[in-house]
């Protein structure tokens, strides 16, 4: 196991080849480990954490900013008769380390639920979907206007079955009664329906 090399923030900053300011933006996305008395900079595990964490779709761009980082740094030092052979951004490998994954997987996901979203929207615009609450309501209020207009019925029914004595026109009765009375609150409970889902 390597031993832990700490070095001041302005350090590591020149090291890696960044501005201070690079620094303090690594430290507030959670991407600086600092020494235990959060003073010093814990190079090799901030550089690991640099990395696991980096977006992968921006690997070639890094590439051609390091490159350009050796190019005036290093190249830029040497004698004019050393020329670099390539200034090409070189092919960097992508780390696919535990949570290299996460970066692709968490983008797709999200793309995922727009798409979803947008489409949601588009039948919604359609008509063809409605808030699950306006249909609730609307299911409730037809249910209870049903049971009332039912229950309602029973003192109308009871005298006149009271006098009857055919079972036939009880049953006639009955039914006719039942059928005009559940027609009416189809008709109700459609009109009252489709008025909770326009307005929702």
């Amino acid at each position: 196991m390597t031993d832990p090399l700490f070095l001041s923030k302005s350090a590591f900053a020149a090291r890696i080849g960044r501005t201070p300011s690079y620094i303090t933006w690594l430290k507030g996305n959670n991407r600086l480990v600092l020494s235990p008395d959060g003073k010093m900079v814990d190079v090799l595990a901030t550089e690991a954490l640099i990395l696991e964490t980096a977006d992968p779709s921006k690997a070639a761009v890094a590439a051609r900013h390091q490159q350009d980082r050796i190019q005036r740094d290093v190249y830029s030092q040497l004698s004019p008769l050393v020329e670099p052979t390539n200034t090409a951004a070189p092919q960097q490998p992508i780390a696919v380390g535990a949570k290299g994954h996460d970066f692709q997987k968490a983008r797709a996901m999200r793309e995922h639920n727009l798409a979803q979203l947008a489409e949601i929207e588009l039948h919604k615009a359609q008509g063809s979907l409605v808030a699950r609450d306006a249909v609730e309501l609307g299911a409730y209020n037809a249910g209870r206007h049903l049971r009332d207009q039912l229950f309602g019925l029973l003192p109308q029914l009871s005298h006149k079955v009271a006098a009857m004595t055919d079972p036939w026109d009880i049953e006639k009765h009955l039914a006719a009664t039942l059928r005009k009375s559940l027609e009416e609150a189809e008709r109700m409970s459609s009109s009252d329906l489709e008025r909770a889902m326009t307005t929702s």
